[in-house]
Parts: C-alpha cells; sequence; structure tokens
C-alpha cells in the first residue's frame, strides 16, 4: 500500500504523506517512495514546482517505530546501508531541480526536521510543534544535520540538537527555519502565493538559482567564486529564456513560459 499521494495541475505537484495513523512517520517503504516521486517530478517538464505535505495531525513524527526495531538489530554494515538510504533521499529532495515547498499542518518531530530543512521553502501552521528529539533515545540527529544545519544555523543547533526541547512554530521562525508561519485558515493561501512566485518565474532561471546558491553560500569570496558568478549571469543571458525574458521586459510583454 502506497505511503504518499501525488497529484499534479498547472504547473504544481502536491506529494502527500498519508499515513497519518503514525503521524506520518517513514520507514524504509515511504523513503524509497519519497526519493523515487522527487526523482520523477524533478524529471518533469510541466512541473515548475512541488509541494511536500502532510495529512492528519502531524507532518511527520520522524522513524517508524517498527522500522526502528528492526533497526535495532542490525550490524553496522546493515545501519550504514539503511542509513544510506534516507540520507540520499534527503539529497534528492535538496537538489531537486524544481523548487519545493513544506506545507507544515502539524507537529515536526527528528527526521521530519529533515524533510522540512531539505525543502527550499516552508510553511508552518502556528500550532505546530518542532523537535530533535535523537539524544533522549541515544542517538543523533546526523543524517538530517546537513540540511537542518543548513535552515536554523550553527548556534540554534547548539541548543535544540543538545537539549532536544520541544520548541514552537513562531520560535522555528525566528531562528529562519521556516519562512512563514500562520492560522490554519491561511496555511493553503500563503503556500499558494509562494507557488504562483514561483510558477510566474522563468522555469530555467529558477533551477539556475538553486544551483548558485548550493555553489556560492559559505565559499570564499575569491578569484574562483567571482569568475564562477561572472559565468554564472553570462550563460543565463546567452540562454533562451534569458534572451527572452530580457525582450519581453523591454517590450512591455509577457514572457514565452507565461504566454500559454
Amino acid at each position: 500500500m502506497t505511503s504518499l499521494t501525488i497529484a499534479a495541475s498547472a504547473g504544481v505537484a502536491r506529494i502527500t504523506l498519508v499515513r497519518p495513523e503514525v503521524r506520518n512517520a517513514f520507514d524504509d517503504a515511504l523513503i524509497a517512495e519519497l526519493d523515487a516521486a522527487f526523482r520523477a517530478l524533478g524529471a518533469r517538464h510541466d512541473v515548475r514546482a512541488i509541494v511536500l505535505a502532510g495529512e492528519g495531525p502531524a507532518f511527520c513524527a520522524g522513524a517508524d517505530l517498527h522500522w526502528m526495531r528492526r533497526m535495532a538489530g542490525y550490524n553496522r554494515a546493515e545501519n550504514i546501508a539503511d542509513a544510506g538510504k534516507l540520507a540520499a533521499m534527503l539529497r534528492t529532495i535538496a537538489e531537486c531541480p524544481k523548487p519545493t515547498v513544506a506545507r507544515v499542518q502539524g507537529d515536526v518531530y527528528a527526521g521530519g526536521m529533515g524533510l522540512v530543512a531539505a525543502c527550499d521553502m516552508a510553511v508552518s501552521v502556528d500550532t505546530a510543534w518542532f523537535c530533535l528529539s535523537e539524544v533522549k533515545i541515544g542517538l543523533v540527529p546526523a543524517t538530517i544535520s546537513p540540511y537542518v544545519l543548513r535552515a536554523m544555523g550553527a548556534r540554534a543547533a547548539q541548543r535544540y540538537f543538545l537539549t532536544a526541547e520541544r520548541f514552537t512554530a513562531a520560535e522555528a521562525h525566528r531562528i529562519g527555519f521556516v519562512h512563514e508561519v500562520v492560522g490554519a485558515d491561511a496555511l493553503d493561501a500563503t503556500v499558494d502565493g509562494l507557488l504562483k512566485a514561483l510558477t510566474g518565474a522563468s522555469p530555467a532561471a529558477v533551477g539556475a538559482c538553486k544551483e548558485l546558491i548550493a555553489d556560492v553560500n559559505g565559499r570564499p569570496i575569491d578569484d574562483a567564486l567571482v569568475a564562477r558568478t561572472v559565468e554564472g549571469i553570462a550563460d543565463i543571458r546567452a540562454s533562451d529564456e534569458g534572451r527572452e525574458g530580457v525582450q519581453a521586459f523591454l517590450q512591455k510583454r509577457k514572457p514565452s513560459w507565461l504566454a500559454s
């Protein structure tokens, strides 16, 4: 039985976790489904943006208990292979060529924090709670750490990785983990506002911006980085969409990606 649903229309694909009975906790099957879904949708020309959502009271509670029971008996090699699949799935989301938005309708715990952090943007309801709970059971948030650290910063991680405290959506917003916090009645409208902006932009430029952020963030501003940025703007200016966008702007008309 599938653990998620996929729907696509008007340039937007929506992936929804549908395991509300276990608070959308993931296991190896769901990990494989998510990896395949983001790979497939990321390759579709008709998809301009992807929303990751959850059904039920929680967005994602982390690892499924039955999966954890199985893992408890793994040796080191089996644990490395198992964790590698989760790491690959998170990287697939983070490196998806299409912009991704996490629609957080409920609580986010442990590995679920990695799902939110791997997305480009996150909108949360004001009632959601967040928690990096791993140290409470003798573990560490290792696999999700590259994405969570990028989202909340090292200083916030020094508190929440080590204490496993629950924190509110308002705090998640303050530390930069989510971009918007709204009431439940405004969640879809806020997500739709981001989608309108994303689907109104040049698809090629949006994809190039994702690559640019990955290339530039955290790098020293040296000759190599400056050369990379010079090449980046030169390449996009010479591209079909770059030329079309500039011409449309100068001619005061809609660009071709909005004309249909």
